[in-house]
């Protein structure tokens, strides 16, 4: 177990390094510790990535697509849990979403383009975010669908007796109870949105709205690459997420633990 964490830390042990060396140094030896640290290397990356805007892209398509994702498959993972068995088109509709989760992006990244551009969404965060929230339905709903099934159905039984309609039962009963795989399905898409690049790439192609992740693409040119800027600017993009989950990562495991336990 030492030698796979070894294994994974060894890029991040290298990305630290290239980060604080010098043009010169990162060109005499990848491996050798820097003589000094450099902090150049994140000045200039800073003010060539407009690395503050760049964060603010990163905020305003993350965490609006995480709250819609939760809302969203929480509402439609309590629909399939609850009515699957009963009605064929729900029960399709899950099935659906299991076969979407293996198509890859490469497949639909040309359809993507030639409709946000008819739409008039390239270049557009609001279309960021609604191509963020739309490919991750399916997966967020297919965790909260397991979960659901754990739920009692008394609880909502009683709600319904005491004069709640449906969507005040889900809301105000339901939905409290799904705390933990809410949390473990924000913690989870927090990270990914964040290191999105793909559909990045495609949609936010104005230097204005692009995010961190397509920032740091172009320090590398087709015969030129700025190793040091790219990592420096790489491990300051990386500092939120990883705090972020430094704090979430007992509810992901708790999330993930309690919806495999079904009634």
């Amino acid at each position: 177990m030492s030698l796979l964490v070894l294994f994974f830390l060894f890029p991040i042990y290298m990305a630290v390094l290239t980060a604080f060396k010098t043009k010169p140094e990162i060109a005499g030896s990848v491996l050798a510790m820097p003589k000094a640290l450099y902090l150049g290397n994140f000045a200039e990356g800073i003010k060539k990535s407009d690395f503050f805007r760049a964060i603010y892209n990163t905020c305003i398509v993350t965490f609006p697509s995480v709250l819609l994702i939760v809302i969203c498959s929480s509402m439609c993972g309590y629909t399939i849990a609850r009515n699957g068995k009963r009605t064929c088109l729900i029960r399709s509709i899950d099935k659906l979403f299991l076969a979407s989760l293996m198509i890859p992006f490469q497949i639909i990244m040309i359809p993507v383009y030639k409709i946000f551009k008819t739409l008039n969404l390239q270049n557009n965060l609001i279309g960021m975010i609604l191509m963020l929230t739309g490919t991750s339905i399916a997966y967020s709903s297919f965790l909260y669908v397991g979960f659901v099934k754990s739920i009692p159905l008394d609880i909502e039984e009683a709600a319904l007796i005491d004069g709640c309609n449906r969507y005040q039962t889900f809301f105000r009963i339901t939905f409290p109870l799904l705390k933990p795989i809410s949390a473990t399905v924000a913690a989870l898409h927090v990270m990914w949105l964040w290191n999105d690049f793909n559909i990045a790439l495609i949609l936010l192609q104005k230097d204005g709205v692009r995010t961190l992740t397509v920032k740091q693409f172009y320090f590398f040119g087709q015969y030129t690459a700025d190793y040091g800027v790219a990592f420096a600017v790489t491990l300051l993009s990386m500092i939120p997420v990883v705090i972020f989950f430094l704090f979430m990562q007992k509810y992901i495991v708790k999330g993930i633990a309690a919806g495999a336990v079904k009634n």
